[in-house]
């Protein structure tokens, strides 16, 4: 079983979340999914294609959603850890950040940023589930930061102005600090899920 990010532009016409969950629905059935789910990024969101698919096969995307056009940014993940929390609600927030560590940056250093992120949700607790991952033989990205949450505000605010966030995470990213190792352009992306993302 694999997992994979997949950045597309949202489909054309009305009702585009409605398309996007019948395509998704119709993958679910194929034989070999775990899971696949879709959204339209909600606004605040930058660096993407405007939605993101979530999928968990033994195919490759490309068997399982014909649909995908050729444009997409189909992005394998090879997980780093990860954490499965329960939510009250179905209905969630799944963020997706993708980014990439500076060429060069010694591995040691990658490991420490690597802890930092994984050690957000013991101070953070408005993160639920979470993944990290690295991204094997893609030409751009090199890491996927996920997490899911019980509404926007968990993330916009309890998130991202964490005194965790911006002490021990922002200066990995912060291209004015010295020590920073990622590269300015990222995607940060989020979007509706009306079930569990991370975890299947």
């Amino acid at each position: 079983m694999s997992r994979w990010v997949i950045l597309t532009a949202p489909p054309a016409g009305d009702d585009a979340d409605g398309q996007l969950a019948a395509h998704a629905a119709a993958a679910t059935a194929t034989p070999g999914v775990t899971h696949c789910s879709a959204g339209i990024d909600l606004p605040g969101s930058t660096g993407g294609l405007g939605a993101v698919w979530d999928l968990a096969a033994d195919s490759a995307p490309a068997t399982v959603l014909p649909v995908l056009p050729a444009t997409a940014d189909v992005v394998p993940l090879a997980p780093v850890n990860a954490r499965v929390v329960r939510l009250d609600s179905a209905r969630r927030v799944k963020r997706t950040l993708l980014l990439t560590v500076r060429s060069g940056t010694a591995p040691d250093t990658v490991a420490r940023f690597e802890s930092d992120l994984m050690a957000m949700p013991a101070h953070i607790s408005a993160i639920r589930s979470w993944s990290l991952s690295r991204v094997p033989g893609h030409g751009r990205w090199t890491h996927v930061w996920e997490q899911e949450f019980a509404d926007p505000d968990g993330l916009n605010g309890d998130y991202l102005l964490h005194p965790y966030h911006w002490t021990h995470v922002d200066r990995w990213f912060d291209g004015e600090i010295p020590d920073s190792i990622v590269e300015p352009a990222i995607a940060h992306l989020y979007r509706w899920a009306d079930g569990p993302v991370l975890g299947n």
